[in-house]
């Protein structure tokens, strides 16, 4: 593994040392995925294995940066492509057996590499399907659990998310039947979720209290690997409406509002509101309010509610469904719940922002429901007197 270099002249810069110590940890990932190659070019699996474990351990790093660590993280899994198709094909052609390297690549040594190469070897397993998909997937997330610094776990998660994205066990999926159905692709995507938001919620609390900005900010960048998780579930062909009100959404909830991370939690949020379907926000909308009211002081929960009545007036004009009847009281109510709950840090201009964003969606629609309009009016003149 790199190490910084203590002899370094002390003219360079913080962030001069931090590109040098990125150079040498990507020139050894690269000298060692050389020798890989080379193994593999052989057909040698303990050298390719060997070299590979030494270039994975490149990444057991805590020096790095996350971005600086991001960078690094892409290059390597650039290099375990490679080795990805040189385990396909050693076990397509019968030179290997998958459930044998499988138990193989677990007696790596330090428990970074094994993972990463068990979740390489894990999406080929299941791609042969001599193994049921969702006990393998069972069996990777839950050893995840093994590495619990918080950035080296979150991109060790994000590797196991990519892996296996094209191999859940979904409606319609080669993967469904035997291999499990949606309600297993779900329990999967969303525990490794809570996992990855629980990792990146752990890195605000990392090193010196001075910098916490820093850490807002590192946080930031690397939000959507958190996110990405989302996505898979509102990709995922099998989750109905009431999939989604009865299992899917409930469990997001609780995760969003127990991490008690203001980051997270408006972050989360907003990508619920992005990325699932505009009916099922309409079937899940008291759900979604009421917990917009358990969420920490510090967030901007007018921002989010704004975004969700902007969302649904779009559906609505577009002509796709009909508003319920009772949308606008459930959005006046917990608006003014809202306003209750952050009194102390709402001003006039916030206050007035969610009543014009409450205005539009009433217009947009219930176009005849005047006395929803005098009430908005109503409620602002009070506020501006």
């Amino acid at each position: 593994m790199a190490t910084p270099n203590y002899d370094e002249p002390p003219t360079l810069t913080k962030k001069q040392r931090a590109a040098a110590l990125l150079k040498e940890s990507i020139k050894c990932v690269m000298r060692e995925a050389f020798h890989m190659k080379r193994a593999m070019d052989q057909e040698d699996l303990r050298l390719a294995l060997k070299h590979a474990s030494q270039m994975l351990g490149e990444l057991r790093t805590s020096a790095l940066s996350p971005m600086n660590y991001y960078e690094l993280y892409m290059k390597v899994c650039d290099e375990l492509m490679y080795l990805e198709m040189f385990f396909r094909e050693q076990t397509e052609s019968g030179k290997e057996d998958i459930v044998a390297l499988y138990q193989r690549v677990q007696n790596c040594g330090n428990v970074l590499p094994r993972l990463y190469l068990l979740f390489c070897v894990g999406g080929i397993y299941i791609k042969s399907k001599k193994g049921v998909c969702k006990d393998i997937l069972k069996d990777m997330v839950e050893m995840g659990k093994g590495v619990q610094h918080p950035t080296r776990g979150l991109f060790l998660r994000n590797y196991l998310s990519t892996i296996s994205k094209d191999k859940l066990p979904d409606k319609g999926s080669d993967y469904e039947g035997e291999g499990g159905d949606t309600d297993d692709a779900v329990e999967f995507v969303l525990q490794n979720f809570c996992e990855m938001n629980r990792l990146w919620v752990r890195m605000q609390s990392q090193g010196k209290v001075k910098k916490k900005k820093k850490r807002e900010k590192e946080r930031q960048q690397l939000k959507l690997l958190v996110g990405t998780n989302l996505v898979r579930l509102s990709h995922l062909d099998g989750v109905t409406l009431e999939g989604y009100k009865d299992n899917v959404l409930p469990k997001i909830l609780e995760e969003v509002v127990n991490c008690k991370d203001p980051i997270a939690q408006f972050y989360l949020m907003d990508c619920i509101i992005q990325v699932f379907p505009d009916e099922f926000h309409l079937g899940t909308l008291e759900t979604f309010l009421t917990q917009c009211t358990a969420l920490s002081e510090e967030v901007d929960v007018k921002s989010i509610l704004i975004r969700l009545m902007d969302r649904i007036a779009q559906y609505i004009k577009s002509g796709s469904a009909k508003i319920p009847d009772d949308a606008f009281s459930m959005f006046n109510k917990y608006v003014a719940e809202t306003l209750k709950t952050h009194q102390a840090t709402m001003e006039v201009n916030d206050i007035l922002e969610l009543q014009i964003a409450l205005l539009n969606f009433s217009n947009s629609c219930y176009p005849g429901k005047l006395d929803y309009v005098d009430h908005i009016l109503g409620f602002s003149a009070q506020v501006l007197g």
